[in-house]
């Protein structure tokens, strides 16, 4: 690729369409950007739609540590009938009128789903349980369990409840839900556990993400957008947006680039990664403040 088309490093926030794996996106941001050289930051159900984080070049350094932030959703949680996944794309299991579950009831749920919580993932989720993808493991017909994991739902919100009738006949309430989670959390996992709480069963029929950590859906483009007109936003605005900013003279910058672990300011110490700028503003390097020093995680200058 000459210098002239030369894709730039940064993150591309893409608006994923309902439909589309994580992978798929990736396979097509590698055609639209003209490289290898793409990844995400965690992964976002075919189902759901919403922001999804890909890196392009060297960003691609980034994007474990930016696959730990927090998230937030937009969802419809269906009560009254479960399903295999756990969401609309599975085979129905059960249906329970629930149009006899109170707007009371369903807060008293949601109450208990929120804060620090210990939750057990879908099992059709890409958790891998002794080295195998939970995913196939239950395709397969395996009979198996999944440990619960902790997660943090720092807000759990219902916007509107709406009476429904399922095709199958079934009086069933559709709840709109907003969630702010910590990463790691499963939406589906919450909709089938407010629902087994209040005794109906229940699951997810839509969701969006939009946040991931410092990215929202305003800054996201769809593939189609992007195809046209490739945004990418640049290395240095994507770390200053997500981490701790430290800022080093030319000569503290060229040693940490070089891998002395130099002293880092008391106001880091616990801070996880911090992103280095040099005077002219360009970002060098990820490092995190261990005994008092500066540990290279990626180093990008």
């Amino acid at each position: 690729m000459t210098e002239k088309h030369r894709t730039p490093d940064g993150l591309v926030i893409v608006d994923k369409p309902s439909g589309f794996t994580s992978h798929d996106v990736v396979a097509k941001m590698r055609g639209i950007a003209r490289t290898r050289r793409v990844g995400h930051a965690g992964t976002l159900d075919p189902m759901a739609t919403g922001v999804l984080v890909l890196g392009v070049e060297k960003a691609t350094k980034l994007l474990g540590h930016l696959a730990l932030t927090e998230k937030e959703y937009l969802g419809t949680i269906r009560l009254g009938q479960n399903t295999l996944t756990d969401d609309a794309e599975g085979d129905l299991i059960s249906s329970t009128d629930a149009s006899g579950v109170t707007r009371e009831a369903v807060d008293a749920g949601i109450a208990k789903l929120s804060g620090d919580i210990m939750q057990v993932p879908s099992k059709v989720s890409a958790i891998k349980i002794d080295g195998v993808r939970s995913y196939k493991r239950a395709r397969e017909g395996e009979d198996f369990e999944i440990p619960a994991r902790p997660v943090r739902i720092s807000s759990f919100a219902v916007y509107d409840v709406r009476d429904a009738v399922a095709e199958d006949g079934t009086p069933v309430l559709d709840l709109v839900v907003s969630v702010v989670c910590s990463s790691g959390t499963y939406i589906r996992a919450l909709a089938r556990d407010l629902g087994a709480d209040l005794g109906v069963g229940g699951h997810l029929t839509a969701l969006r993400r939009t946040r991931v950590g410092p990215y929202k859906l305003d800054s996201a483009r769809t593939l189609d957008q992007l195809q046209q007109e490739l945004t990418v936003m640049p290395l240095a605005e994507a770390a200053e947006a997500a981490f701790p900013r430290w800022d080093v003279d030319t000569g503290r910058g060229r040693l940490l680039l070089n891998g002395v672990r130099l002293e880092m300011p008391d106001e880091y110490a616990g801070a996880g990664a911090v992103g280095v700028f040099d005077p002219e503003g360009r970002f060098l390097a990820l490092v995190e403040e261990q005994k008092g020093k500066a540990k290279s995680l990626a180093v990008f200058g």
